[in-house]
């Protein structure tokens, strides 16, 4: 569930507004940090956006109209909201009234939290308030036949004659004991896959113990602008002063193993991501299989492989030189097969004799065949200059 925020200047009302959705679009964060440039506000981290009106979705969200706020806080509070059923948006709102929240960093915090308390609005189907909050009490999580097996209504009903609730606009509030923990500090955001991302990173200054838990996450690719931003949250001036670790990953487990992240910097690991981000899911195998075959050291070498996967060939799931032929005869698309002459195809011979005269060899993905005019190493450095910027640190001449 989304939700419109009419952003100003409190300094400058003549300047105007800018009428926002949250979660800000990917493809919007640069120009609408840009159209607050232009206002004057959207510090990485003062609280310096007026909100004006706030539309759409979550009325609780109103009690943040007047306020001063951080764009980039109200855009992970967003991204938090986003991902709520009727549910959860029920519990959030119930208990932010029941406890008077109004600040940004309790709203935060709430998000985590909230699903802890039960909110009945429908007194007419006490069976599935009943049993909404024996879910609550098991943090959401309970066996379907002890579900089965329980009496929803008379839990309700105890739930009822025996706590306090409370009465709010969004239901009648039960807080089971929750407290308001305090996951977010103001300044460190925690750890949220909202997005499907390729790579998560724990970045935190080189100066902090292992342990430390200031981690500023970054959700890779990003835009520039974005890991500027979080570098700026993270109290980090250059590559040179951050600690990267790796956190999680949707790229195969071959690529995984190859990232040193105490050598990697920041650039060249998000320039890998925003190609392999471009390539369809089907080619991630194929990918995989190339590292194999060309075995990268280096983000940058990653990143050209996966730029260069048309200059390979690739069997899925081949594992001999039948397996191969088939392949390449069934279901490459390179001959017209007919399913009628199956019994007149040598698989096997016609496998061996191609890979007799290529670059190929086999990986646990399958066969792959390497048909480029450079060499491997070749393609994986790219041109000089890529070289350089990737020693001496990448991206953007950041120092």
């Amino acid at each position: 569930m989304q939700f419109k925020a009419v952003l100003g200047n409190a300094k400058h009302p003549e300047y105007g507004v800018a009428n926002i959705p949250f979660p800000i679009p990917m493809e919007q964060y640069e120009s609408t940090i840009e159209m607050m440039r232009a206002l004057e506000i959207g510090d990485a981290l003062e609280r310096d956006c007026r909100v004006e009106e706030i539309t759409h979705g979550w009325p609780i969200l109103k009690r943040l109209e007047k306020a001063a706020v951080n764009i980039d806080e109200l855009d992970y509070l967003a991204k938090r909201l986003d991902s709520f059923d009727v549910g959860e948006a029920d519990q959030f709102q119930g208990m932010a009234a029941k406890l008077d929240v109004s600040d940004m960093t309790d709203f935060i915090n709430l998000s985590f939290c909230c699903q802890q308390a039960t909110v009945i609005t429908d007194f007419s189907d006490l069976n599935t308030a009943g049993r909404d909050h024996l879910m609550n009490l098991n943090g959401g999580t309970m066996l379907l036949s002890e579900l089965d097996k329980a009496d929803g209504r008379a839990v309700a009903i105890d739930l009822i004659l025996h706590e306090e609730g409370t009465v709010t606009p969004y239901g009648v509030v039960y807080d089971n004991g929750m407290r308001l923990e305090q996951l977010y500090d103001g300044r460190y955001l925690p750890g949220y896959y909202y997005d499907h991302c390729v790579l998560g990173v724990a970045m935190t200054h080189k100066d902090e113990p292992e342990s430390s838990e200031k981690i500023t996450w970054l959700y890779l690719p990003m835009t520039q602008t974005q890991i500027e931003r979080a570098m700026l949250r993270a109290g980090i001036d250059t590559y040179d002063d951050m600690c990267l670790r790796f956190d999680g990953s949707e790229m195969p487990n071959e690529i995984d193993v190859v990232l040193d992240f105490e050598q990697e910097n920041l650039g060249s690991l998000n320039e890998m991501c925003k190609t392999i981000s471009k390539l369809d899911s089907s080619d991630l195998p194929k990918l995989a299989a190339a590292v194999t075959m060309a075995k990268p050291e280096y983000a940058m070498q990653v990143q050209h492989l996966a730029e260069q996967l048309d200059l390979f060939d690739f069997a899925p799931g081949a594992h001999s030189a039948a397996d191969y032929g088939r392949y390449m005869i069934t279901e490459s698309g390179h001959f017209e097969y007919d399913e009628n002459l199956a019994g007149y195809y040598d698989f096997a011979k016609y496998g061996q004799e191609r890979m007799e005269h290529e670059y190929g060899e086999f990986t646990d993905r399958g066969y792959i065949a390497y048909h480029g005019t450079l060499s491997l190493d070749e393609v994986m450095f790219g041109s000089q200059g890529e070289r350089m910027d990737h020693f001496m640190g990448g991206m953007g001449g950041m120092e």
